[in-house]
């Protein structure tokens, strides 16, 4: 009875988070031409996915930094992209943190490191992007844009950033998010481990690669450049990395390269 209570507590509270959060149809399908790998699956995704932007919207809160203007198409943008990695796994996933900091461009921010001796070595970082521990995650908007053209094929700023939240959702960055029932820790380390390993070696080599270069320095930034391109270039990724394609396969419980058309040639 009481779990009955709940369910019905549950939906009522979701249906009027989905009349405050309504996204209007102009709005949505203009978001789709923007980016076109959100429009790649079959309808009844296309409707989750609009269901869950719109409670993505209602959960989390927006700020712009930098003089930016903060309209509803930068906040249905980066919602729609966010949500992507937890279609089939709840936004239960992103509870964990709740503000999302938008700039115009990229941000420059000031690092300091300790080395083994104690010294410590301090430098600028320029950042696309940054997801912390608890949040806020950090967007610059000129990136996010970038991730609808044919010029980028698999580059995502803002998947980027939130596989790194699905990361840390045990506390650490190491590349392994919680995984599902039946997926052990071991084997998705046999599988990464050796990839990402073969990975740092073409990158040193100077080799011309699909994944981006930047998830060579390390294997978190390995999770999170791979999740970019399953979801906005899967076939250039099953191309070159099939066993890491089939593994996030079982993480995400989607197949985007059953729907993305081939690339040409």
């Amino acid at each position: 009875m009481l779990s009955t209570l709940w369910r019905r507590w549950q939906r009522r509270q979701e249906d009027a988070a989905l009349r405050r959060r309504a996204i209007p149809d102009d709005l949505w399908k203009r978001t789709l031409v923007r980016y076109p790998f959100l429009r790649w699956r079959p309808e009844a995704e296309q409707l989750e996915l609009r269901r869950l932007t719109s409670l993505f919207l209602d959960r989390k809160e927006f700020s712009a930094a930098g003089g930016l203007r903060l309209t509803d198409a930068i906040a249905v943008s980066i919602a729609a992209q966010a949500v992507l990695p937890v279609l089939k796994l709840g936004l239960e996933r992103y509870d964990g943190f709740v503000g999302v900091v938008v700039h115009p461009d990229q941000v420059v921010a000031q690092r300091a490191v300790h080395d083994e001796d104690g010294l410590v070595h301090e430098f600028e970082e320029t950042l696309a992007g940054e997801a912390v521990h608890g949040g806020p995650v950090m967007l610059s908007w000129r990136d996010v844009r970038e991730a609808g053209r044919a010029t980028s094929p698999g580059y995502n700023v803002v998947i980027h950033e939130f596989a790194h939240v699905l990361d840390m959702a045990d506390g650490l960055s190491d590349g392994v998010p919680l995984l599902p029932a039946g997926l052990e820790r071991a084997a998705w380390l046999a599988v990464w481990q050796p990839q990402f390993e073969a990975f740092e070696r073409c990158v040193d080599a100077g080799e011309e690669t699909t994944l981006d270069p930047y998830g060579a320095s390390g294997v978190d930034e390995f999770f999170a450049v791979a999740s970019e391109s399953f979801f906005v270039n899967p076939h250039g990724l099953a191309a070159e990395h099939e066993p890491l394609y089939a593994m996030l396969g079982k993480l995400y419980r989607q197949d985007p390269r059953a729907w993305a058309s081939p690339p040409r040639g």
